[in-house]
């Protein structure tokens, strides 16, 4: 439950301003001016997606609203708008592990095994690690709605991506049942989110490793 409170509260807001503030620097006012442009969850909460986050572990919140006609080049102009987002989460998991790093070169990792309060903590600034990670992988996968489909579309000809948008709803009722169906856990993506959280696991500890 408080992994899924951090992610409604912290990881998703975080993703989605990511998207607004790059949207804004790159000309489009759309989400400032629908007062989106804020790290408020209450601004981001899609209430739906949240009861399934805490239920199922899977959820979502309200999209940032963009609009790609404010773009000197709309392709290029979405794409790095949409990777903003997972751009986003991967910072916050090096911040999370630089702070899970500190606290076992600082309070020491005998003290966390037998100190109640610390192991949690430090399992607090791990969660945060992994959840933002494992948003970032999965928001990188190209298919609609999916961050990854946005930056793919700008390397695609404009008339498949308007079939694209066309029949996204149909990518998205099928994205939904294969995350159901547990069609996207295991495998390759589990094996990036793994590599990535060893990868910046390891960064994240090697500024504290000069202290012993």
């Amino acid at each position: 439950i408080l992994a899924s409170l951090i992610v409604i509260f912290l990881v998703l807001p975080f993703h989605e301003y990511a998207h607004g503030f790059v949207a804004y620097k790159l000309g489009d006012n759309t989400a400032k001016n629908m007062r989106r442009l804020t790290l408020n969850p209450l601004e981001h909460l899609d209430y739906v997606g949240a009861l399934l986050l805490i239920f199922i572990g899977f959820g979502w919140a309200k999209p940032v609203p963009i609009n790609d006609r404010n773009f000197k080049n709309p392709k290029v102009g979405m794409a790095i708008t949409a990777l903003a987002g997972p751009v986003a989460n991967l910072i916050a998991a090096i911040v999370a592990g630089l702070i899970y790093n500190a606290l076992i070169a600082f309070v020491g990792a005998m003290t966390i095994l037998t100190n109640q309060f610390w192991f949690y903590v430090l399992m607090f600034f791990q969660y945060l690690m992994i959840i933002n990670i494992g948003l970032a992988v999965f928001n990188l996968i190209p298919i609609p709605p999916l961050d990854g489909s946005k930056i793919l579309m700008a390397f695609l000809p404009d008339r498949i991506v308007a079939k694209i948008y066309q029949y996204q709803q149909f990518f998205s009722m099928g994205l939904f049942i294969l995350v159901m169906m547990g069609g996207l856990s295991g495998g390759f993506i589990t094996s990036i989110q793994n590599w990535l959280f060893n990868g910046i696991n390891w960064l994240t500890a090697l500024p504290f490793s000069f202290m012993h």
